[in-house]
């Protein structure tokens, strides 16, 4: 049975090896008006099943009370984990619905371990979560403006990498110890980012550097190969998909000219079971760009 740290380990080596450079993206699509918000049948919370490019894809739902429109928070599930398993972890389904969230849970396609972040080989998991938003619209009332992502570990590279894949269409996202494992993008729209990463992580380092420091052997060398960004360094830029060699932060490229803001976890986020956080209300964010300011926690 690999171990968590094998899986992480290869799935980092193959975005690295099958990224390419993706192109700019454009400006934000203008959203229209959820037709969700006028469908005779809505919806109802549970499993539910969205085909894809020739593919039965799963997705939990949970929805709130009300007439809506409600915003919409994709959560992702980390390599080698399940929907079910990180609604358990995350804890958003229950805690985003009572707040007036919509939540939904995406699996990873069957056979597959993880995600595939854009520009790497395997099903167009980015094409899927925006068709996933799609779908919400069309039978849920739903807010355009506020549409969102979270992950855990892998999960949090792919909700990273959804700034640039899906063109600036989200709010914000929240990214739990994985915003490091994706690789910046050019000129993406500016787009709140909060992200949770604890500084003794021992699988992908706060600090950047090779991944999985204890490893020895065959899985030492692997790892050699691989080099991450600090933490820090990576919040200064949006995200594409794979790995990249430390370089100089470029806070422009956020759309933020005074760079990223940082705050320790304690003051606004609490920890759950098997390291879940619980995002609260810090975040960083780009003052002045123009765009919608974009809200993270929902009102009480």
């Amino acid at each position: 049975m690999p171990t968590r740290a094998t899986l992480v380990l290869a799935a980092l080596l193959l975005t690295a090896r099958c990224a390419t450079a993706p192109p700019p993206p454009g400006p934000p699509a203008q959203a229209a008006p959820t037709s969700g918000c006028q469908a005779a049948t809505r919806l109802e919370p549970g499993t539910h099943r969205l085909g894809h490019a020739g593919l039965e894809r799963r997705f939990l739902l949970s929805v709130p009370d009300g007439d809506g429109p409600h915003p919409v928070i994709l959560d992702l599930h980390g390599l080698n984990s399940t929907a079910s398993r990180q609604t358990a972890y995350s804890r958003l389904a229950e805690e985003g619905s009572r707040r007036g969230y919509i939540v939904a849970t995406p699996q990873a396609a069957d056979g597959r371990m993880g995600w595939t972040l854009p520009h790497t080989g395997g099903p167009d998991d980015a094409a899927f979560l925006a068709a996933l938003l799609d779908h919400l619209r069309r039978n849920l009332c739903v807010d355009p403006g506020r549409e969102f992502a979270a992950g855990m570990s892998y999960g949090a590279a792919m909700s990273a990498a959804l700034i640039c894949a899906l063109d600036g269409r989200l709010a914000a996202v929240a990214a739990v110890a994985g915003l490091n494992i994706v690789r910046p993008c050019e000129r993406a729209v500016p787009t709140t980012i909060v992200a949770f990463h604890g500084t003794a992580d021992r699988i992908v380092p706060y600090r950047g550097g090779h991944p999985l420091p204890d490893a020895t052997g065959d899985l030492r060398a692997l790892a050699d190969l691989v080099v991450l960004d600090p933490v820090r360094r990576t919040a200064g830029r949006p995200a594409s998909a794979a790995p990249a060699a430390p370089r100089a932060p470029s806070p422009a490229r956020y759309g933020c000219a005074s760079g990223p803001r940082a705050r320790p976890a304690s003051p606004c986020a609490s920890t759950r079971s098997k390291g879940a956080v619980t995002p609260g209300p810090a975040a960083s964010s780009c003052p002045g760009s123009g765009r919608r300011p974009a809200t993270w926690t929902p009102p009480a």
